[in-house]
């Protein structure tokens, strides 16, 4: 079983410096490449002088993390891909136990590890915690990890089938990838994955959390979470991602019920004296619209699960129910 670990960077010369290395000595068993998004950076002269055995793309455009790794991964030949953040310190024998769950299942698809926070490494990180699930309303949250609130690691979240495999360190089979039509570009960057994952369990495929397997994530090394660019992608992705895969007539009434949780959390932004972030949210839902015609025809093109939630409202759980941890939901 071939793997292929491939490492997105625009203009993380300094990440790659610090996480490479890492990737390098415990990816014995991959090859390695770095697909880049025409950085303007010392990224390239870097990795040809100080890593000679990493391989190169050289993407022509930035097109976000959608369309570099569509564009990356069409030249690389591999049973099973890798897409890993350049921010990202990996363990010893990390590949092993991903190795195993793949071979033990044709069912499984895709699969993530367990993802600790780079800075406090007993803690889960934001970007994917133990796996991510989504609820009735659409928002994203993790075994580990809701909304801001992060847990301690202490083994409680062991290998499992999860709703969605976190973007920062994404194991998915070159052929289901290549079925279920690869990353949305629309996106930019920012929950493609969910979509992605959302689309490979309509196809019948199952997604893993392999708890064995550990990765360190830095997070927000591309864009951090006071950068109002952040909060508009997520935004504007998260109605966008909701209208191409929530199946029935009830997905109109959802988003519109989103729409106005989003006014609120504008309005949340601006008594934070964040006015940025507020006028992100009016953007991102401008935005939205000029996508939807777009996102109504994806939607007619392929089959939908009827169930995709465990729950009704995280948004409830955690701020009227005061449940800030998975295993209280």
């Amino acid at each position: 079983m071939k793997i292929a670990v491939v490492i997105l960077n625009w203009n993380g010369c300094s990440l790659l410096e610090q996480f490479l290395p890492s990737v390098i000595k415990y990816s014995r068993d991959a090859m390695i490449y770095v697909a880049d998004n025409a950085s303007t950076d010392t990224s390239i002269e870097y990795l040809k002088t100080s890593f000679p055995e990493v391989k190169i793309i050289q993407n022509k455009v930035n097109g976000g993390y959608a369309k570099g790794y569509n564009d990356a991964l069409a030249k690389i030949d591999s049973d099973i891909y890798c897409l890993l953040n350049n921010d990202v310190e990996v363990s010893e024998n990390w590949l092993t136990p991903v190795i195993k769950a793949f071979q033990d299942s044709e069912q499984v698809a895709a699969i993530q590890p367990k993802i600790l926070d780079y800075k406090k490494k007993n803690f889960f990180e934001y970007a994917g915690a133990a796996g991510g699930f989504i609820d009735k309303l659409g928002y994203p949250y993790c075994r580990g990890r809701i909304f801001d609130t992060l847990e301690e690691d202490k083994g409680q979240y062991d290998t499992d089938q999860i709703f969605w495999a976190s973007g920062a360190c994404l194991f998915i089979r070159k052929p289901v990838f290549e079925e279920i039509g690869k990353l949305d570009e629309d996106f930019f960057a920012h929950q493609e994955e969910i979509d992605l994952c959302w689309r490979i369990q309509n196809k019948g495929y199952i997604i893993l959390n392999v708890s064995d397997s550990v990765i360190y994530h830095l997070g927000g090394a591309t864009l951090d979470s006071i950068n109002p660019r952040k909060t508009f992608l997520n935004f504007r992705n998260n109605l966008l991602m909701m209208v191409k895969n929530i199946p029935g007539a009830t997905v109109w009434y959802i988003i519109l019920l989103r729409m106005i949780l989003d006014g609120i959390a504008g309005f949340k932004y601006l008594i934070e004296g964040k006015p940025k972030h507020f006028i992100a949210i009016i953007k991102a839902h401008l935005s939205f619209y000029g996508y939807l015609p777009t996102f109504i025809k994806k939607r007619k093109k392929h089959r939908m699960q009827k169930k995709y939630y465990t729950i009704s409202s995280v948004v409830w759980q955690y701020y009227i129910s005061n449940k800030k941890q998975f295993h209280q939901l």
